[in-house]
């Protein structure tokens, strides 16, 4: 069988790929490859020890920060009424005239004259609260 692959032109597609085939992997290789063997058991589990700590750093310092903060902003969101001075995402400051809960939309009026609609969710927070627009300048 090898024989007759070599005897084909060295051009043939079939030779090159076999050939490259057989210098890589050479008796001695193959009598690695026969000793390594894959580990079993508990030995296994500490090669993917490493990845499961990096998991749980990376859980405890980025989605649990994220969620308190994802909470806090849907209470605050829930617990608006009409009358409240809000700002924006957009940086625009007003006082809530209407809700609109099937919607989901805010009626804010900007100026005496002004009024305009917005999302619930474009709400960054109070307007008195100086860390809320912090926050939302702060968010891509």
């Amino acid at each position: 069988h090898i024989t007759r692959l070599i005897t084909r032109s060295p051009d043939h597609p079939i030779t090159r790929f076999s050939l490259t085939a057989i210098c890589c992997y050479s008796p001695a290789m193959l009598q690695l490859f026969q000793q390594t063997s894959p580990t079993s058991g508990p030995a296994g589990l500490v090669q993917y020890t490493p990845l499961i700590v990096m998991a749980a750093i990376f859980y405890f310092l980025v989605f649990m920060p994220m969620k308190k903060r994802q909470k806090a902003t849907q209470q605050m969101i829930a617990s608006l009424k009409k009358g409240d001075e809000v700002i924006t995402s957009g940086g625009i400051f007003g006082r809530i005239t209407a809700i609109d809960e099937d919607r989901g939309t805010l009626v804010l009026q900007i100026s005496d004259n002004t009024k305009i609609k917005v999302l619930r969710s474009g709400i960054a927070g109070p307007a008195a609260d100086p860390e809320a627009v912090a926050s939302s300048a702060s968010k891509p």
